[in-house]
């Protein structure tokens, strides 16, 4: 990736970015800039609709843009092979408000989410959004015309995060309402009942979907380096805690590892994606994470 897309995909760089639909922008095509310009673009060239050519395919079909890029022959694939159904579950409780760096975990995991319908949007697929707390919050039906974006964007930008999160509640209502198989991509910090959590990812598998995890976390929250007396403000009906965090660090970050290996361990036992994104990260790394994952499943139907 070069030097200056990898410019518009760091936090820093996007938190200057007020407007949604243009950070999205922003990250999507410089996320694709780079992996048209990676030496790994012919593993990925399958999800920006195209394959590697095999004797047989009609010639006419040959992306001679992608052979003056890469020396090797690609063939163009359409919406027929490409359709995807997607649905973005995004948790907009309280608890995604904290926030150390440029982005808090509610604008990253909104940015995330963004990016991903421009992305979906953008290869003709079919995308949704379910924004949530309590309850759903906004429902925005999976389409896939490009000024579908706007309802989307209008869904994540509305209202102000400021309640708890009931994951079974929601993911049980999704799951109902999902009459068509599909994928289905829950971003959210996962402060929520950990049996709820694990009873409504495992009733979305049943049900046929397929099911990726983006977890998005504070630095802070994973690593705790705090130092010196230091109030702690309760989010989620929480009361503040005054305390020297060097005397919880060791305990905090075991009871944080318990919880991750939980969750992970879950996940994999349903076969469920599963991926912690700290928010100080290149939105690229959660975009490619998906695409690695879309991959993946193609080769699995194929197979």
């Amino acid at each position: 990736m070069t030097h200056d897309s990898k410019r518009f995909l760091q936090p820093e760089a996007i938190a200057r970015i007020s407007r949604l639909e243009l950070r999205a922008r922003q990250v999507v095509e410089g996320f694709l800039s780079g992996l048209h310009r990676s030496p790994y673009f012919g593993q990925s060239v399958e999800f920006v609709q195209h394959r590697e050519y095999v004797p047989g395919d009609d010639p006419r079909r040959i992306d001679w843009k992608a052979w003056s890029k890469t020396d090797r022959y690609y063939i163009k694939q359409y919406e027929e092979d490409t359709n995807l159904r997607c649905t973005l579950l995004v948790d907009v409780s309280e608890s995604m408000l904290f926030g150390s760096g440029p982005l808090n975990k509610a604008d990253y995991a909104a940015t995330l989410a963004a990016s991903l319908a421009f992305l979906l949007l953008r290869q003709q697929d079919s995308v949704g959004l379910i924004a949530f707390d309590q309850t759903v919050r906004s429902v925005v039906p999976p389409r896939s015309r490009r000024n579908h974006l706007q309802a989307i964007l209008t869904a994540l930008d509305a209202g102000h995060p400021e309640k708890k999160t009931d994951i079974l509640g929601v993911l049980r209502q999704t799951a109902e309402a999902q009459s068509q198989r599909g994928m289905i991509v829950l971003i959210s910090d996962l402060f929520a009942d950990r049996q709820g959590l694990f009873q409504g990812l495992k009733l979305l598998r049943h049900r046929g979907h397929d099911v990726l995890v983006l977890h998005v976390m504070d630095d802070e929250e994973l690593d705790f380096n705090y130092a010196g007396t230091t109030r702690f403000e309760g989010l989620e009906g929480l009361g503040d805690l005054v305390c020297d965090p060097r005397a919880l660090r060791d305990g905090y970050l075991a009871a944080v590892q318990k919880f991750l290996e939980e969750i992970r361990r879950h996940c994999a036992k349903n076969t469920i994606d599963f991926q912690t994104i700290r928010t100080s990260e290149h939105l690229d790394a959660a975009l490619a994470h998906y695409l690695n994952h879309r991959i993946g499943m193609r080769q699995t139907i194929r197979a």
